[in-house]
């Protein structure tokens, strides 16, 4: 007999919550919502056109992991503040699930023998990558929403490849597991109807912490999956299985309360005390709306801005103009409400910009179409200083270099004394304290 005081005893692990039906529940969960994250992942990958040029993709070497299929639209304008709030928002919110779910298969990681066969083998190698990869996609999620990069290297690539190893594993897991979920939440069921139609003494054993169908258990390999995940000497329970559930539940609905009022207006923002940069706004007024990265953590100095030191180099077929904030100001000055929306998953209300259109700066390049642009910021370091736009991005009309926000001046912190905004696209590419445009295929 093993020793009960060890992980790889079935003895060790008393919870009497752990089991098929409790673990097949949280599958099926993680199935339709991890599946949702992967796709809107995937949404945010495409939203930086990173196909367009090198300075909007940092993963090297991604081969056919990066595969490309459409230029991002400016319209809706609203569109990458809907897929990137519901992404963060909802990988927020499975955090509890997640953690519960791979809380209920513990004791599978620690059975012996390690592999009793080849395809048990690779059943748990796939497993040590999905669990990994889980641990890894949502802790770095996490921290980059919190702006906390204490990890190696950059969010960017580190996310993307894991993503693809985590997703593979994923998929792999549930083609193998899937379909015996189904059946136990079915078979659960099927129990319910019989346990109603039972003497009452029988009635209640799933309340108290059974395992549904417990006198009908499956035979072969079905059986001994369930006696690797349900204790054959169970603790008395303390709550049923079903109140499990509600506490992972209320648990991801708290996180849901405290998270997703960064992507709403009013007092629902006021909720957010969990979400990236949770508490007030950076000041009221005008300039009172939500910002990343301040002028100061990215090196940009007020003496650089001055009227006298600042120029606007823009480049094209007709040569290189330099224009002062002055001779901006001068030109046919344009209108647009658009949202601000970043990848930790923040967005801001419309707010009221006003400044000179990208395709009328494209035009004085001496471009008659507009073409793409690459835009260079004042700032001296930062993963995008710079940031390319597709064509399409730039002759769509409310798209402008902006001068102005919300009827004054732009501030320092939002980019004085110029910055982009183009509907729809993520916030990175919106950028601040431009120094340069180069208009042309790129």
């Amino acid at each position: 007999m093993r020793d009960q005081r060890l992980p790889t005893s079935p003895g060790f692990w008393r919870s009497p919550l752990r089991g098929a039906w409790f673990t097949s529940v949280l599958g099926l969960v993680l199935l339709a919502g991890i599946t949702v994250l992967f796709v809107t992942g995937l949404l945010s990958y495409a939203a930086y056109n990173p196909d367009l040029s090198p300075v909007n993709d940092k993963t090297p070497d991604k081969g056919l992991l990066g595969f490309y299929l459409f230029s991002w639209p400016t319209d809706p304008p609203w569109l990458y503040r809907l897929t990137q709030g519901v992404h963060v928002t909802l990988g927020l919110v499975l955090i509890p699930v997640l953690l519960a779910k791979l809380w209920s298969v513990v004791p599978k990681l620690f059975t012996l023998p390690p592999a009793r066969s080849l395809a048990h083998a690779l059943e748990r190698v796939s497993l040590l990558l999905l669990v990994g990869g889980a641990l890894f996609e949502f802790t770095t999620g996490v921290l980059n929403v919190q702006l906390d990069y204490v990890f190696p290297g950059s969010f960017y690539p580190l996310h993307f490849y894991g993503a693809w190893v985590f997703f593979a594993a994923f998929v792999a897991h549930a083609v193998l597991r899937v379909p015996t979920a189904l059946r136990t939440v079915r078979r659960m069921r099927e129990d319910r109807a019989a346990e109603d139609r039972a003497p009452e003494g029988r009635r209640g054993a799933e309340g108290l912490g059974e395992e549904p169908g417990a006198g009908d258990r499956p035979r072969g390999a079905r059986a001994r999956e369930a006696a690797e995940l349900a204790s054959p000497d169970p603790d008395a329970p303390t709550v049923s299985r079903r109140g499990a559930l509600g506490l992972v539940g209320g648990a991801s609905l708290l996180l849901l309360v405290t998270t997703a009022g960064r992507n709403f207006d009013g007092p629902l923002r006021q909720t957010a005390v969990l979400a990236p940069h949770g508490g007030p706004e950076p000041g009221t007024g005008p300039a009172g709306f939500q910002i990343n990265k301040t002028a100061a953590s990215r090196g940009v100095r007020p003496a650089d801005t001055t009227e006298e030191a600042w120029r606007l180099v823009v480049e094209g077929p007709a040569g290189t103009v330099r224009l002062s904030r002055a001779e901006l100001l001068a030109m046919e000055l344009h209108s647009s409400s658009l949202p601000i929306a970043c990848v930790e998953g923040w967005s801001t209300a419309d707010q009221w910009w006003r400044g000179v259109r990208l395709r009328d700066l494209a035009a004085l390049a001496g471009h008659g179409e507009a073409p793409d642009v690459l835009v260079e910021s004042l700032q001296p370091h930062g993963a995008f200083r710079r940031g390319a736009l597709r064509a399409n991005q730039v002759r769509d009309p409310r798209s402008l270099l902006v001068l102005f926000a919300n009827g004054e001046p732009l501030s320092l912190d939002h980019g004085y004394p110029a910055r982009v905004i183009v509907p729809a696209a993520p916030g990175v590419l919106n950028t601040k304290w431009v120094a340069r445009m180069t208009f042309g295929d790129l």
